[in-house]
């Protein structure tokens, strides 16, 4: 393995959640004005993940505000994320959901994924 390599290897992220099409996510990014340091939040959904599983994956996230569609492009791996969270799975039959662009608010919404009920074993 070369250096290059071995060094893409060290900044891939290992706590990331799984990320899909479909999901509304929040993610936690660094801020950095002047000499202040915060974390500034950005909820939306992923309409788009491409790259690979690699140090170069982004996922594309949009979210409406003030009756505006706001799209932003996050490299999954970059120091300035501090965490992923999904908040919500919404079932999609597309890789891409481009289509969601051309939508109002109330079209585009998804059916959501139910979490399956967890199987308690009995003890015998």
């Amino acid at each position: 393995m070369n250096k290059l390599e071995e060094f893409n290897k060290k900044q891939l992220k290992t706590d990331l959640p799984e990320i899909r099409p479909g999901y509304t996510i929040r993610v936690y990014q660094k801020i950095k004005e002047g000499d202040k340091r915060r974390i500034q939040v950005f909820e939306g959904l992923v309409i788009a993940r491409k790259h690979g599983a690699g140090i170069n994956s982004t996922i594309t996230v949009r979210k409406t505000s003030l009756n505006v569609g706001v799209e932003r492009i996050f490299p999954l791996h970059a120091p300035f994320i501090e965490k992923i969270e999904v908040v919500k799975k919404g079932k999609v039959r597309r890789a891409k959901l481009y289509y969601i662009r051309k939508k109002s608010a109330k079209k585009s919404r998804l059916k959501e994924i139910k979490p399956e009920p967890k199987k308690v074993e009995e003890e015998v």
